[in-house]
């Protein structure tokens, strides 16, 4: 490499299309905490609202008594990416706010995604694939 040249910038992917799948206004949020009905698990709590919408959405909700930001921001990374896995699945016009639990940054991802899809076969939120 000369002096003076740069590396070539690398486009990093910004995870496109997931915009529509989460819920970011916080008025959408406290509908759903006030309509909904809340289930638990060990590793995070979720709050189930029927909406008029085309799809579902998800909003992921962690406080300051999680942990520090960097818990927290792990915390919605890995729930992200699990509404992220299932989004194809979930049946249309509900709003979930997930609440995750300390415990589920320590837990393996495999482990965390299999207490997951439970939650949501158990409310009936998952389109089952035709094989």
């Amino acid at each position: 490499m000369q002096a003076g040249s740069y590396p070539s910038m690398i486009a990093m992917p910004r995870g496109g299309g997931s915009r529509d799948l989460f819920l970011k206004n916080s008025r959408d949020i406290e509908y759903a905490k006030q309509h909904g009905h809340r289930i638990s698990t060990a590793l995070f709590n979720v709050v189930i609202c029927r909406m008029d919408m085309n799809g579902s959405r998800v909003g992921i909700v962690v406080g300051k008594r999680f942990g520090d930001a960097v818990s927290r921001n792990r915390a919605k990374r890995l729930f992200r990416e699990l509404t992220r896995q299932v989004r194809d699945q979930l049946i249309p016009g509900h709003a979930l706010v997930v609440f995750p639990k300390r415990d589920s940054i320590a837990q393996p991802f495999a482990v965390l995604k299999e207490v997951w899809l439970s939650a949501l076969q158990r409310q009936r939120l998952l389109r089952m694939h035709e094989n």
